[in-house]
C-alpha cells in the first residue's frame, strides 16, 4: 500500500524553511554553523518534538530522530539530507531532502501507519563545505572518513573555529559521533543540479552511483616587474603559464569521457596590480567523472601541462592535494525500492549517476545506499537561479516516502 503525502502541507513547510537565511533574491544564505542554521535547527527541533519525537544531537551537531518499529530486533531506515546551504544559494539544496522524510513522519502518524523497522531522519552538519571545509563533513565524521578533532579545528575566513562555533550555537551534542546501532539503508533526496532529468523529460531520477572526483590546487612562482619597460622575453610570468594550465582544465574533458568535467574554481594572482608582471599565481583544479580512472588521467594530464607551462616561462611550480573520493556505486536493494516506487506512483524515471557529491556517498560504507533526484530546471544550482517546480519537489519527496516505506515494511 503506497504513502501519499500532504502535498499542500509539504510546499508550505518548504516556504516556512526557506524563510530563514532568506536572500532578497529569492534564494537562501544559511551556512553552516551560523545564526541561521541555529535557527534553522531549533526549528527542526520543534517540527520532531511535535509529532512525539526524541531528538539526539551528536558531538559534531548531526540531528537524529526515530519513529520506532514494531520489530525490537529490526535495523532502522535512515532517510535524510542537510540544511545548510551555499552562499546565496538555492532554498532546494538540501532542504528538499530533510523536509521530504519529515513529511513521512507525520503521514505516518496521522494514518496511523506501523513500520517493522523504525524509521529515522537526520540532519547532517556541514555538508556543503563553504564556510568550512571540507563538504559533506558532519556525516563523514559520523563514518569514520575524518578524525574528529581535526574536524573541530578547521576555520573558516574570519577565524572563527568550528569546534566553538558548535558550542556557540548549541549544537554540539554529547552523543558520540558514530552509528550508535546497525542500518538496514540509507536514502537520500537531493534536487539534481544538472540538466539530464530535464533534457530527457523525466519525473525523477533514480541514482544509482556518485562519479569520484579530484581536487588540487597549483602554484607558479615568478618575478614580479614592471609591466611597461620589462621586454617579453625578459619576464617570468606566473600567470601566463596558469592561464595555460587553466584553458587546459576546459579542454581535457572533451577528449577523455561523456560525463568528465573539469573546473577552475579559484584564481589568486600576486601582487594582483594593473602594472606589474605578477610574481606568484595558485589556482585549484578539480574534476569528476564516474571512472576513477579517468580522473586519474586527467589529474595527470594537468600536472603534465604545469610542468610544461612552467619551463616556457622560465618558473618554479608545485602542486598540492586538496581532496580525492572514489567513485561509489549504490547498492541494488536501494535503487529497486527507489524503482519500484517511481514505478507504482506512475512517475517517469530515469536511472542517472550523481555528478556531485552528497552524504550518501559516506553512507555506503555502513549500510546499503541509494538516492532519489527531483528535476532541476535548466540543470542550476549552488545559486539564487536556482528552482525545481513544486510537481517536481512532490513527485521525487513521493517517491522517496514510499521508498523508505517499502524497505522499513520489508515489502
Amino acid at each position: 500500500m503506497s504513502i501519499e503525502i500532504d502535498r499542500e502541507r509539504f510546499i508550505e513547510t518548504m516556504k516556512e524553511q526557506a524563510d530563514i537565511g532568506a536572500t532578497d533574491g529569492g534564494g537562501l544564505h544559511r551556512l553552516a554553523l551560523s545564526d541561521e542554521d541555529k535557527a534553522i535547527r531549533d526549528w527542526f527541533r520543534d517540527q520532531l518534538e511535535a509529532l512525539g519525537l526524541e531528538v539526539r544531537v551528536d558531538a559534531f551537531g548531526n540531528m537524529f530522530a526515530r519513529r520506532e518499529g514494531t520489530d525490537p530486533d529490526a535495523d532502522p531506515i535512515l532517510i535524510g539530507s542537510h540544511l545548510d546551504s551555499q552562499p546565496y544559494g538555492g532554498i532546494y539544496d538540501g532542504a528538499l531532502g530533510v523536509i521530504a522524510p519529515l513529511e513521512l513522519l507525520r503521514t505516518l502518524e496521522e494514518e496511523g501507519r506501523v513500520t517493522e523497522h523504525p524509521i529515522e531522519i537526520v540532519n547532517w552538519t556541514n555538508e556543503e563545505g563553504s564556510r568550512f571545509q571540507p563538504a559533506m563533513q558532519g556525516s563523514g565524521v559520523w563514518a569514520g572518513v575524518h578524525d574528529i578533532d581535526a574536524e573541530y579545528d578547521r576555520t573558516d575566513e574570519n577565524g572563527e573555529r568550528l569546534g566553538d562555533e558548535l558550542e556557540r550555537i548549541g549544537y554540539r551534542g554529547d552523543i558520540p559521533v558514530e552509528p550508535q546501532n546497525d542500518y538496514e539503508a540509507y536514502l537520500e533526496l537531493h534536487i539534481e543540479q544538472g540538466p539530464y532529468l530535464e533534457l530527457e523529460e523525466k519525473d525523477v531520477g533514480v541514482v544509482t552511483g556518485v562519479v569520484g572526483f579530484y581536487w588540487g590546487a597549483i602554484t607558479f612562482y615568478g618575478e614580479a616587474d614592471h609591466s611597461g619597460p620589462t621586454p617579453m622575453h625578459y619576464r617570468n610570468d606566473a600567470l601566463v603559464a596558469a592561464a595555460d594550465v587553466i584553458t587546459q582544465v576546459r579542454r581535457i574533458p572533451g577528449t577523455l569521457g561523456d560525463r568528465t568535467v573539469g573546473t577552475v574554481g579559484y584564481v589568486d594572482a600576486q601582487p594582483n596590480s594593473i602594472n606589474i608582471i605578477p610574481e606568484e599565481v595558485t589556482i585549484t583544479f578539480g574534476f569528476r567523472d564516474p571512472s576513477d580512472e579517468i580522473v586519474a588521467e586527467a589529474k595527470e594530464r594537468v600536472l603534465a601541462e604545469a610542468q610544461t607551462a612552467a619551463q616556457r616561462e622560465g618558473l618554479d611550480w608545485e602542486w598540492e592535494q586538496r581532496h580525492q573520493s572514489d567513485s561509489v556505486e549504490f547498492a541494488d536493494t536501494c535503487i529497486d525500492a527507489v524503482q519500484a516506487s517511481a514505478d507504482d506512483l506512475g512517475y517517469d524515471s530515469m536511472r542517472i549517476f550523481s555528478g556531485a557529491g552528497h552524504d550518501a556517498v559516506h553512507l555506503t560504507d555502513i549500510c546499503d545506499t541509494s538516492m532519489v533526484f527531483a528535476v532541476s530546471e535548466d540543470g542550476k544550482s549552488h545559486n539564487e537561479d536556482e528552482y525545481t517546480s513544486w510537481d517536481d519537489c512532490y513527485s521525487a519527496a513521493n517517491t522517496i516516502a514510499n521508498a523508505a516505506y517499502r524497505l522499513a515494511t520489508d515489502e
